[in-house]
């Protein structure tokens, strides 16, 4: 089993200053509409695809979602593969900070 954090404790790491490396597995539709400045977004469906842009090993990778369901599977996935993750319980839809549209 993976951790997991809430999005208001992402929103406070992210608020002091500590580097996150935050992934977004939503679609693109879902990211233009609305994302995390800081977090850059490799969709649940190409994940398995780009699993060459995350950093294997040492720092954690921290995914969100729009609840939770696909950045668990995302974690699930990726822990598998021995990837260091940690899901954000509840998603997008639970994050109490400012988002970003577009691109």
């Amino acid at each position: 089993m993976y951790p997991e954090i809430t999005a208001a404790e992402l929103e406070s790491r992210l608020k002091a200053g500590t580097t996150v490396n935050l992934v977004d597995v939503r679609e693109p539709d879902e990211w233009q509409a609305g994302h995390i400045k800081e977090a850059r977004s490799i969709p649940l469906s190409e994940l398995q695809q780009r699993m060459g842009e995350l950093e294997e090993g040492g720092e954690e990778i921290v995914i969100i979602c729009r609840s939770g369901g696909r950045s668990g599977k995302a974690c699930d996935f990726l822990q598998a593969q021995g990837y260091k993750v940690v899901n954000v319980a509840g998603g997008m839809l639970a994050w109490p900070g400012q988002v970003e549209a577009g691109v």
